[in-house]
C-alpha cells in the first residue's frame, strides 16, 4: 500500500517558477538564494563573483524583493526570480 496520498506535509509539492525568463519546475515549499543561483547557472563562483537575486509574485506582505546569500523564501506558484551575475574585479 502506497503512502503518497497520505503524505500532505508540504515537502513534494511541485511549482511552476520563472528562473531569468525561463519556466522551471521546483519541489518544495521553501526556496534559497543559493538555489537560485544554482538553476539560474550562470557560470562558476570566485572571489570576484557577486550574484544578485530579485524575485516577485512571492507570498504575503512581501510579494518583491531581494535575497542575499543565506536567505530562504516561501516559493509558490509562478514565482518570478532574476539571477544576474556580476564580476566586482
Amino acid at each position: 500500500m502506497s503512502n503518497e496520498s497520505d503524505d500532505h506535509n508540504g515537502h513534494d509539492k511541485t511549482f511552476n517558477i520563472i528562473v531569468n525568463g525561463q519556466q522551471k519546475k521546483f519541489e518544495g515549499e521553501s526556496f534559497s538564494f543559493q538555489q537560485a543561483v544554482e538553476i539560474a547557472a550562470l557560470g562558476p563562483d570566485g572571489p570576484n563573483i557577486v550574484f544578485t537575486v530579485t524575485y516577485k509574485r512571492g507570498q504575503g506582505q512581501k510579494p518583491e524583493g531581494t535575497m542575499v546569500p543565506g536567505d530562504v523564501i516561501k516559493v509558490k506558484e509562478g514565482m518570478v526570480f532574476n539571477v544576474t551575475r556580476t564580476d566586482k574585479s
